[in-house]
């Protein structure tokens, strides 16, 4: 409900924006491709205004948007790389517990005086 207050509230405005940019810049310019011919150019194209600047900003999001993918390449590669290597410790991690699984439990060591119980090694006494 919230996204669709802050949605509404965010766009309804903003497109109202938009419509009015475009009402306001309808006259018709041409754009030439031409750098050497002014009068006479090879390729040149007559369009609204607000659709030549509603085009420039997309390019401009596309290029922003492929420049950054290429700067953050060298993040990409090596979160690759540590996610390849999570993998490995992972399947060694699970082998290991597999390994384990299949050895017997020690036995529990007694918590009273056994005289069965094989006698322990005494301390050594501290050195000062």
């Amino acid at each position: 409900m919230f996204h669709k207050i802050v949605t509404t509230v965010i766009v309804v405005p903003l497109a109202a924006i938009i419509i009015a940019f475009a009402i306001a810049n309808r006259q018709l310019v041409t754009v030439s491709f031409d750098p050497f011919s002014t009068t006479n150019p090879a390729y040149a194209a007559t369009l609204p205004l607000f659709i030549m600047i509603f085009v420039l900003v997309i390019l401009g999001v596309i290029v922003g948007g492929a420049a950054a993918w290429l700067r953050q390449s060298k993040w990409r590669r090596t979160a690759r790389k540590l996610d390849a290597e999570v993998r490995t410790l992972h399947q060694e991690l699970d082998s290991l517990r597999q390994r384990a699984a299949a050895y017997p439990p020690p036995p529990p060591e007694p918590t009273y005086f056994d005289p069965t119980a094989p006698a322990r090694p005494a301390l050594a006494p501290p050195v000062r």
